[in-house]
């Protein structure tokens, strides 16, 4: 299962909007944000490839859960107007969004060009 994040899990995992003026994730495994709502059709496609994302890159990328009508602020900060909204957050540098109900190749492709994780071989 994914981590589903509140504003304080937020503010503790990625980044602490309320002390820091500019960007700085918080973690040290690059990961990803589903920013998504449960009546919405696409976020509902969605999840499945990403549960299987985790699965399969284990524990070099996290990827985190924002349900957007529980937590407007949070998608509000975002600027958040379509869901689902994909937050890529690198260890360094800054977070790219990516929106709609991507297919799991690109995930995969913007996983490896925006956070520089490689999907580690099955032996």
């Amino acid at each position: 299962m994914l981590e589903h994040l509140t504003k304080e899990t937020f503010k503790e995992k990625v980044f602490n909007f309320e002390t820091g003026k500019e960007w700085k994730y918080a973690g040290t495994v690059p990961c990803m944000i589903d920013f998504y709502a449960d009546w919405c059709g696409p976020c509902k496609m969605v999840a499945p490839v990403l549960e299987e994302l985790q699965k399969e890159y284990g524990d070099s990328l996290i990827i985190y859960k924002v349900n957007t009508e529980q937590e407007q602020e949070l998608a509000g900060m975002f600027g958040i107007q379509s869901i689902p909204s994909l937050l890529f957050i690198p260890v360094d540098g800054q977070p790219q969004m990516a929106m709609g109900a991507l297919p799991k190749p690109t995930f995969e492709k913007a996983i490896s060009d925006v956070l520089k994780v490689e999907k580690p071989s099955v032996n």
